[in-house]
């Protein structure tokens, strides 16, 4: 069970005290959303950070400057996280916010505005083994245990923000169908300029052929990961400890195969089949 001191319990879900605070959460919950307001929403190590990097880069013409100079969590900032209410309130529109809360925890003025969400899914099994090394090198975190035993806490939903099907599942909400794009870091992965070219659609922005390619080029994982403004080396190794797992690891598809035995695979994917049920998801890593 996670130790007090490093996790909030909020409305059921863990978060960790190194970012969130009572006040931090009670600014979530009255942020005044704008109309023009862009979030990209995702459940913990899904593209998070990738997305941080995408979207001030779509939403400003593929001007590389503000990825070269601001830290990402200024950059776009966590509508749940402290430094939320240092930056946004001074940020001009269009506002480009990333979250991880389930949707019926998004602030009430959100529901009524007209803000889009792109909202970024993962293959559960590579979340899993890319949080398991992110415990490993997170002081502010619980230790994770074997890897066996991470994946019982995973599976019960005793991680960050709780269960990735209660996440996913929530964010399928037909009330914003008309202003939410999902997509799939698998999507990304596979064919990153068109999955752009579909952000600036969506987004009611156009990226010449020259931008798309340069935002295309820069918004590679190798690139992000000697971006000193995205690959975390800012933060302070006592926090997060390179020396044992990078942050940026590997940015990769399928890595849960180095990771699960056939017993923990079949496990998990029996689990996870269950809790979807009845729900109309199609995931491409479904069919393998």
């Amino acid at each position: 069970m996670a130790t007090s001191d490093k996790y909030l319990n909020y409305h059921g879900l863990l978060l960790p005290t190194l970012a969130h605070t009572e006040e931090s959460l009670q600014y979530a919950r009255t942020f005044q959303v704008q109309d023009g307001d862009v979030f990209a929403v995702t459940y913990p190590k899904s593209g998070t950070t990738w997305m941080q990097e995408i979207l001030p880069l779509v939403l400003n013409g593929g001007d590389l400057a503000p990825v070269h100079s601001i830290p990402n969590w200024d950059r776009v900032p966590w509508l749940e996280e402290t430094r939320a209410a240092l930056i946004l309130d001074s940020q001009p529109p269009p506002r480009a916010i990333v979250s991880h809360l389930p949707y019926w925890l998004m602030p009430q003025s959100f529901y009524q505005s007209k803000a889009k969400v792109i909202y970024v899914t993962r293959n559960p099994k590579d979340i899993a083994v890319s949080s398991f090394h992110f415990h490993k090198m997170a002081s502010f975190l619980d230790d994770p245990g074997t890897f066996d035993e991470f994946l019982e806490k995973f599976l019960s939903g005793q991680v960050l923000f709780g269960k990735w099907t209660d996440h996913v599942k929530s964010w399928r909400n037909p009330d914003i169908e008309d202003r939410i794009l999902y997509v799939t870091y698998e999507e990304m992965v596979q064919d990153l300029k068109g999955v752009l070219s579909q952000f600036a659609r969506f987004l009611g922005r156009e990226l010449t052929p020259e931008a798309l390619e340069k935002v295309a080029s820069h918004c590679q994982f190798s690139s992000m990961k000697n971006n000193a403004m995205s690959n975390y080396s800012l933060v302070p190794q006592e926090i997060m400890d390179s020396s044992k797992s990078p942050f940026l690891r590997k940015g990769i598809v399928g890595d849960w195969r180095n990771h699960f035995s056939p017993e923990q695979e079949a496990r998990f994917s029996a689990i996870v089949r269950e809790e979807m049920k009845g729900s109309s998801f199609q995931f491409s890593w479904d069919k393998e």
